[in-house]
This record gives structure tokens, sequence and C-alpha cells, in this order.
């Protein structure tokens, strides 16, 4: 249980600490952002726990094929939240989000890479 509880604080110390800095600055706080910073945890905490490295391994690498269509909404957000507020826009990028998923995966699959 103490194990859970320090992954938890590890995770959530991450979020809060990318939110404060992008109070102060819209720059650095994007760029840690960017960082894969709960794949790196994530990583981590499967190798902890003794997960295979195949394990480890699989999920580095889908997690590169699933951030690949997840791009498009860091693009559209900006000038949608203009337009429609932030909740429209959220919701908007969103429904692109699975849109350009599901299309995605389509493609790739033609490459014998199964994403669903």
């Amino acid at each position: 249980m103490t194990w859970i509880i320090t992954k938890y604080l590890i995770t959530a110390a991450m979020v809060v600490a990318v939110s404060e800095f992008a109070k102060r600055s819209d720059k650095l706080g994007a760029l840690i952002a960017a960082l894969p910073m709960v794949t790196v945890l994530t990583l981590i905490w499967l190798h902890m726990e003794k997960q295979p490295e195949s394990k480890v391994a699989n999920h580095a690498w889908y997690t590169f094929w699933y951030v690949v269509p997840t791009l498009p909404m860091f693009l559209v957000f900006p000038s949608l939240l203009a337009r429609v507020g932030f909740w429209s826009a959220l919701g908007l990028c969103v429904v692109l989000t699975i849109a350009c998923f599901a299309l995605f995966a389509l493609v790739v699959k033609r490459f014998g890479i199964m994403l669903m």
C-alpha cells in the first residue's frame, strides 16, 4: 500500500509542477509538459515492479504510435479556443483526436502495426 501511495504522490507532484511552471512561463511550461513524463514514470514503475522487459518495451513502442495522432489537437486547440471557448474547444479537440486516432490506426495497419 505504501508503494501505491508513493507512486500517486510522485506522479501527482509532477503534474502540479508542470501547471506551476506553465503559470509562470508559457514556453517553459509547454517544454516541460512536452517531455514524456507520464511515459517515463510508467516505464520506471513497470521496471521497479519487475515487469518483463517485453512489457516495458511494448509500452514505449505503443506510446510512440499513440502520440502521433494526438499532435493535430495542439495545432487546432489555440484557434478554437478564441472562437468557441475553453470547454467547447477541448471537447472538439477530443473528438478530433479520436477521429485522427481511428484514421491513423487504419493507415498504419497497412504496414503491420496493429493499434486497435
